[in-house]
């Protein structure tokens, strides 16, 4: 199986896939081959992939990881069918496992008007710092779109900021008073770098260009470490909470989709589950029969 194994490499550096994805398959190919002892590609069957995925599983891989690997081994037995190396393919009949829907991490309340009370506003970086605070909680927006929000992208009358999301799709999202306060605060510190350094970006660095992906999660971590809370909190965790607080007092899925910019709605169905919380805590503190029967 080694040389096959080469010669797939091989293929695959000729196809333009990236380094990291070339290593990702070698890493998981390369562990398979171990297992098979450098088995005849031919003589691999369906039940000795499963044999090798039960091997997996019995290692405690992730289900994430264990699909991984299935997808590897299906890209490389589908090269040997291409290249008329073996006539049936064994993985036709694998199929990956269904991952366990992680439930979003989010800040409450209490610990958000903490975060909110670090950044120093009196200074020109702690004000720019609340203001990114601000945005990415109020807005709701990925790291990315909100380095990429242009001054002239905000509609200042009716308080909405036209975002560019994934795929260059648009949409307008709202906010409101605090942060149109924090806006209008920050706006007239830096009018002038803005004007002086000829940029439309609203959010600038230190030395007044575009700020970077990278710097936000920087203010961020640094804003957490200030306010002593043990919470693993990012710039998306701040999307999370956005979502998380809006289905919980009450917004529909469908608008807070549309504010996420979320291609389906079943993406933002996850964050329903803070409202299932909310549904099951004012059961059992309300409903008789939950509590148990007074004596």
């Amino acid at each position: 199986m080694r040389k096959e194994l080469l010669n797939f490499y091989d293929y695959l550096k000729g196809k333009d896939y990236s380094e990291n994805t070339i290593l990702s398959y070698k890493k998981d190919l390369e562990e398979f081959l171990i297992f098979s002892k450098n088995k005849d590609v031919g003589s691999i069957d369906y039940k000795f992939l499963r044999t090798y995925l039960e091997h997996l599983y019995n290692k405690k891989y992730s289900k994430a990881s264990i699909n991984r690997h299935i997808s590897s081994l299906k890209s490389f037995f589908k090269y040997l069918i291409k290249s008329e190396v073996i006539k049936t393919d064994p993985t036709i009949l694998i199929t990956s496992l269904k991952n366990d829907k992680k439930l979003p991490n989010y800040v409450n309340y209490n610990d958000l008007d903490i975060l909110f009370s670090i950044p120093d506003k009196s200074t020109k970086l702690g004000l720019r710092n609340a203001l990114i605070l601000e945005l990415l909680y109020s807005l709701g927006v990925r790291v990315s779109e909100l380095v990429s929000i242009k001054v002239s992208d905000i509609d200042f009358n009716n308080k909405r900021i036209l975002i560019k999301g994934k795929g260059s799709k648009e949409r307008f999202v709202l906010y409101g008073s605090v942060c149109e306060e924090l806006l209008d605060n920050y706006l007239n510190l830096f009018k002038f770098d803005i004007l002086k350094n000829d940029i439309d970006y609203l959010l600038l660095n230190k030395n007044g260009g575009k700020i970077s992906d990278r710097a936000i999660r920087m203010i961020i971590d640094d804003i957490v470490s200030k306010s002593k809370l043990k919470l693993n909190i990012s710039p998306h965790t701040l999307r999370h909470t956005f979502a998380t607080h809006l289905i919980n007092e009450g917004a529909d899925l469908k608008t807070v989709q549309q504010l996420l910019g979320h291609s389906n709605v079943s993406t933002t169905g996850i964050y329903t589950h803070v409202s299932n919380e909310k549904l099951r805590k004012t059961y059992l503190d309300s409903h008789p029969r939950a509590k148990g029967v007074k004596k």
